[in-house]
């Protein structure tokens, strides 16, 4: 069997409206679809310690990244009915407001799409060596912490 080179899924700064519309459009040829679900993850502005998040900036160890967004995405396609998945990640700086993880699931049926979403949710949050530096309006920052 072929072993499948991971994909980058990274994309610098924030995940456009547009680039998510586009995703979506790009699906319907594929007419053996029954169900998508998408899960779009936002930066907040949380306030903490009396300060507001303005921005995240995140970092990875990219390969290593790569390679646990590529164990996630063979684990679905063994344990689920997908037709498609993709999931994209930011890298750099996001707004507060603005979207840094678009995961798009497809299956013929609509009971998969959303079992097999939050898996991959719930896997990227667990496993993936993503770090978010939380910048505040006052220009001072911290780690993130993944809750």
């Amino acid at each position: 069997m072929e072993t499948k080179k991971p994909k980058n899924v990274f994309q610098e700064g924030a995940i456009t409206s547009d680039f998510i519309g586009n995703s979506i459009y790009k699906h319907q040829t594929k007419t053996s679809i029954g169900a998508h679900n998408i899960f779009l993850g936002q930066v907040r502005a949380d306030e903490i310690d009396g300060k507001t998040v303005s921005a995240i900036e995140y970092t990875a160890y990219e390969d290593m990244a790569n390679q646990k967004f590529h164990d996630i995405r063979e684990s679905a396609f063994e344990k689920f009915d997908l037709t498609c998945m993709h999931i994209y990640h930011s890298l750099g700086t996001v707004k507060a407001g603005e979207i840094c993880l678009f995961v798009f699931v497809s299956s013929p049926r609509r009971k998969v799409v959303f079992e097999a979403l939050e898996y991959i949710v719930e896997a990227i949050k667990a496993d993936v060596p993503v770090f978010g530096k939380e910048i505040f309006e006052d220009h001072s920052h911290q780690w993130k912490l993944n809750t």
